[in-house]
């Protein structure tokens, strides 16, 4: 069943890029075409080799970012990224050149914060600026925020709950003629941005994405034999079937081929010790004895 739901998911997803790029196969490569006439080729360039920065781990959730730089400079145009900002904020073309976080994106890569920041501005030119922000970890409806004055009984305000994420609360009035908020939930929505990077990092997968002037091919590399093995018959015990898991494990481009199909992310728990594992195979990290000591423990 949680399968079924994954490629759900991945349904929806291609949809979303067919509608906002045209794609009906999204890959690293038709997304750099369609990019490079659109932020020109100093922003793209400057985009692509912060993806090849990135782990392989990750290099899916940079090109996904780029995606909603595609969408956003499409919408808001390309005096975005040298329109000047009011305090601490730079122009964005500083930031891609710099590549500096800044707040309130700091836990973010910088094609990632950008992506942000352009989904949140895309979603105040659909719906205006949000009047607060709220957590949708609580479910709460009720006067999530204090209003601000002149608000009216029936009058619905625009709330700001992730990067391009916008839904309504209602102003009421209460019992005790106090007035107060409800969140209507069914107004849930995202900025065409936003949507392009979940859309497209769902579509495209985790890869293997090769990028322009990479030599050597990353995904080429051979992987250590007997970690394969551990982490291959760990997911043949746990449901892994030998079709998602591919024939062999000997580079690191089939590593990462299976570990798109085989869905880890909607299996029971355990599994993230597994990602954890194939991660740091795939990424060649140095903590590769200690991911599998942690899986053959849990």
């Amino acid at each position: 069943m949680r399968q079924e739901h994954a490629e759900d998911a991945r349904t929806e997803a291609r949809r979303i890029v067919r509608d906002l790029l045209g794609e009906e196969r999204p890959s690293a490569q038709t997304l750099i075409a369609d990019v490079r006439p659109v932020l020109g080729d100093e922003r793209t360039g400057r985009a692509l080799d912060l993806a090849l920065g990135a782990a392989l781990t990750r290099r899916s959730a940079e090109l996904a970012a780029l995606a909603a730089l595609l969408v956003g400079t499409r919408e808001l145009g390309a005096e975005w990224w040298t329109r000047a900002r009011g305090g601490k904020l730079p122009p964005p073309d500083e930031v891609i050149r710099t590549a500096v976080a800044i707040e309130p994106w700091t836990d973010l890569t910088a094609l990632e914060m950008l992506a942000a920041w352009i989904s949140d501005d895309a979603a105040d030119q659909l719906w205006g600026t949000p009047v607060a922000q709220v957590d949708l970890n609580s479910w709460q409806a009720e006067d999530r925020f204090a209003l601000p004055p002149g608000v009216r009984p029936g009058q619905r305000l625009v709330v700001h709950f992730d990067a391009g994420g916008r839904l309504d609360a209602v102003v009421t009035r209460r019992a005790d003629e106090d007035l107060g908020s409800n969140l209507d939930f069914q107004s849930l929505r995202y900025s065409r941005p936003a949507e392009a990077q979940w859309s497209w990092g769902v579509a495209a997968g985790l890869g293997p994405h090769r990028l322009p002037g990479e030599h050597p091919d990353p995904y080429a590399r051979e992987v250590p034999a007997r970690a394969s093995s551990i982490l291959r018959a760990w997911a043949l015990r746990h449901g892994a079937t030998r079709g998602q898991l591919g024939e062999t494990w000997e580079t690191v481009g089939d590593v990462v081929a299976a570990i798109e199909r085989v869905d880890w992310m909607w299996r029971s728990g355990e599994w993230f010790g597994w990602w954890r594992g194939v991660s740091a195979l795939v990424d060649d990290s140095a903590y590769l004895p200690y991911r599998l000591e942690e899986l053959a423990a849990g």
